[in-house]
């Protein structure tokens, strides 16, 4: 199985003072799982930099979306070789927020994951139903979809060496969660349908994580970390996910 990750999602918040104050205040020490950190785009050097000085081998950066391009005349969009070259590892890709605030099809999710992938990022892709699909019983049909516009793009062997996120829209920023049986049952699906590369694919729960949920989710079979938005920006509930995960 995969080693625990646990990705922290700062989303449009925080600067630069409290980038520095995150940094003072966490504490990876006896953490097992790997660590990313997500901040915005304009923090990611910095935050790049204060990572390095914790001088923590599994502490990476990551970035909180990407182009699908590789460069040219696109106004405000960040390629996948940039922030590389600003020292990312990851960067996510569909998340819910993008694919429903901003309209983020599919197929530009699997255009961003391969453009990812193709400059030697690791890909977070995130998958996940909304309330109306899940009360409709249509999770499973809906996910499959999200995962099927990546193979059609990008093949099914771009699997290898990625993460993926469930994160059900209905638990984003709302305070609800899913129940650690739901979790799993999305979670143990989505690992088969990535046939063998599922078994080496670390596979992370998203929505609403806090550290009073975290160690139930962890304990199921196919949750293999978290990515934490809100309890992210609190250092020290952080390290406690951190953690539970491992």
């Amino acid at each position: 199985m995969p080693n625990p990750l646990v990705v922290a999602n700062w989303k449009m918040n925080g600067d630069r003072a409290f980038a520095g104050a995150f940094f003072s205040a966490l504490d990876l020490s006896g953490v097992v799982a790997d660590v990313a950190i997500c901040p915005p785009f304009p923090y990611l050097m910095q935050v790049v930099e204060s990572a390095g000085k914790m001088g923590s081998g599994k502490l990476s950066v990551g970035a909180q979306n990407v182009s699908a391009e590789e460069a040219g005349a696109f106004t405000g969009e960040v390629s996948a070789d940039m922030l590389g070259d600003c020292g990312a590892r990851y960067a996510i890709v569909g998340h819910s927020e993008r694919r429903t605030l901003y309209g983020e099809s599919s197929e530009l999710v699997a255009k961003k994951f391969a453009a990812a992938k193709g400059a030697g990022l690791v890909p977070i892709i995130c998958v996940g139903e909304t309330l109306e699909e899940r009360e409709a019983g249509r999770t499973l049909d809906v996910i499959s979809a999200q995962l099927q516009a990546v193979v059609d793009h990008a093949g099914a062997e771009s699997w290898r060496g990625v993460v993926v996120a469930y994160e059900p829209v209905w638990a984003i920023g709302t305070g609800k969660t899913a129940t650690p049986e739901q979790a799993q049952e999305v979670h143990r699906f989505i690992r088969e349908r990535l046939g063998e590369a599922g078994v080496e694919t670390p596979l992370l729960y998203g929505g609403s994580v806090k550290g009073s949920n975290a160690a139930a989710l962890f304990a199921q079979q196919d949750i293999d970390g978290a990515l934490v938005g809100g309890a992210s920006l609190d250092a020290k509930e952080f390290t406690g996910i951190c953690r539970a995960a491992g």
